[in-house]
């Protein structure tokens, strides 16, 4: 686990290890232990930007990541329906607007 380059940089391995120490022990001892700030790289893990491997999530990530799909599912359900309805008012308005308009256009003729 050691720093390669110069200022703050770590080599891929390091963070992995820092990570899944920080998921063992909590952040801030971690954080203590390797001496970098509390938190370090954890949101990139979380979005899957840095890979730790397999099986590192705990069961409290796997079962929040489920909840989290299941709402987007169920938001992407509802508003495929709000788009259909939208789709169907939006032809509906076409088709009464066309009346309108050939309507006008009779009236005129007959009053031409």
């Amino acid at each position: 686990m050691s720093k390669t380059g110069t200022g703050k940089q770590y080599d891929e391995d390091f963070k992995k290890q820092a990570i899944n120490l920080a998921r063992e022990v909590g952040n801030t001892a971690a954080a203590e232990e390797l001496g970098i700030p509390k938190g370090t790289w954890m949101h990139k893990a979380r979005l899957g930007e840095i890979d730790t491997g397999s099986g590192t999530r705990d069961p409290g990530e796997s079962l929040n990541l489920a909840q989290q799909l299941q709402a987007a599912n169920k938001r992407i359900k509802e508003l495929e329906k709000k788009n259909r309805e939208l789709e169907e008012l939006n032809e509906f308005l076409e088709e009464a607007s066309a009346f309108f308009a050939a309507s006008r256009r009779k009236s005129g003729k007959k009053n031409g």
